[in-house]
């Protein structure tokens, strides 16, 4: 019988490709592991690296606060006045009383010449004491003028008159015009009157606000403003707002009482000419026009009638055109609206009064004006504001 030929038999296909499947599962396991561990790695290094630049960047921004704290503070005073009034008393008859209030201000030169707010410096003040950065009072401190009551900015000046030897460090006044929103500054100032030279930072949250400020016995009219979230405090009033170059841009003036570090400083640049005055003349003189007017805005413009929506309009009636004041001299009239002054135009970020604050008396201004409907340029010398 013939036999058959088996062939010896040989590793079946299927278990070999299972235990090369487990010897790759192993390779894959052992590579994944080394790339997990080097992501790990990688993943931690850039971690470290990322705190490591946002410690630097905290660290960058703490030492360009306390730089600023230390090149701008010699410059800040705080201001204590003790000025009379009448209060009636338990019979309802008038009494004089004596108050205190506090503020902060600026060294304006070494001369001891120093600006701050209206409010700080009521009207008839009695003696005013100022405290230089170092502790040392002085008491012999002149008013050498304020703003009326009725004026848009909130501004005083004082004059130390006997320095005990000090020799003053003058602040240096910056350009506001070129602050934009999101810009850094720092807010210094006598907080609550008590806590001297508190340094607080922040940026410019808005510019060309308009403001009521005061209390229940009066109130101000407050136009042109930068508003900043730097906690600006009872105390803080006529301090600097000053950019990251150590100059003062603004001059601390309000709070909202019903929020959160929302607060209000005065452009320098409105106050410029009012400080040139004080410091060529020793005599705070305002430059005005002589005009009533009221700034126009979309609605005011539609209820009018008027061709522009921005300026400000000359109001028709008794008072319009201040007689013999510099708007009369150079011919405008009642229905005009101003336009420019110079190369600035009038709006919401620009008033008349906050422009005009720019220039000197004795200047000579251009003012764009709409007549009739008709454009046309008309210059005006600028004179000082009455007293009353």
């Amino acid at each position: 019988m013939a036999k058959l030929n088996i062939p010896k038999p040989r590793l079946a296909m299927p278990e070999r490709a299972k235990t090369l499947g487990v010897v790759f599962l192993l390779l894959v396991a052992m590579a994944a592991g080394f790339a997990g561990g080097l992501i790990g790695s990688r993943s931690q290094h850039n971690l470290n690296t990322s705190t490591t630049a946002q410690k630097q960047v905290v660290s960058s921004e703490s030492q360009l606060i306390s730089s600023i704290a230390k090149d701008v503070g010699p410059s800040v005073v705080s201001i204590t006045v003790t000025s009379q009034t009448t209060q009636p008393n338990f019979f309802g008859y008038a009494q004089p009383v004596q108050q205190e209030s506090a503020g902060t201000g600026i060294i304006l030169n070494s001369d001891g010449v120093i600006v701050t707010n209206r409010h700080v410096v009521p009207a008839g003040a009695g003696s005013v004491t100022v405290v230089l950065s170092d502790g040392t009072k002085l008491d012999k401190v002149d008013v050498i003028g304020r703003t009326s009551d009725s004026d848009s900015l909130d501004v005083a000046f004082l004059k130390i008159t006997d320095k005990k030897g000090k020799t003053l460090t003058p602040a240096k006044l910056g350009d506001s015009g070129k602050m934009q929103v999101g810009d850094k500054v720092v807010a210094i100032g006598n907080a609550l009157g008590q806590f001297q030279n508190t340094v607080t930072s922040g940026i410019i949250s808005g510019y060309g606000r308009s403001v009521v400020a005061g209390d229940e016995s009066s109130s101000e009219n407050l136009q042109n403003l930068f508003q900043t979230d730097a906690a600006i405090n009872q105390g803080n009033s006529g301090g600097p707002l000053v950019n990251t170059s150590s100059e003062v841009i603004g001059l601390n003036t309000a709070v909202a009482g019903d929020a959160q570090n929302i607060g209000f400083a005065i452009p320098i640049i409105d106050i410029k000419g009012l400080i040139n005055s004080v410091l060529n003349t020793g005599k705070l003189q305002r430059p005005y026009l002589g005009v009533r007017y009221v700034s126009i805005t979309d609605d005011y413009a539609y209820q009018y009638n008027l061709p522009v929506k921005r300026g400000a309009y000359i109001v028709p009636g008794e008072g319009a055109i201040v007689s013999g004041s510099p708007a009369e001299k150079a011919g405008l009239k009642e229905k005009d609206i101003i336009t420019k002054i110079n190369n600035t135009t009038i709006d919401e970020n620009n008033s008349i009064t906050s422009v005009l604050g720019r220039f000197n008396v004795g200047d000579s201004v251009t003012l764009t004006v709409l007549r009739d409907g008709k454009e046309q340029k008309i210059t005006v010398k600028l004179e000082s504001a009455p007293s009353s």
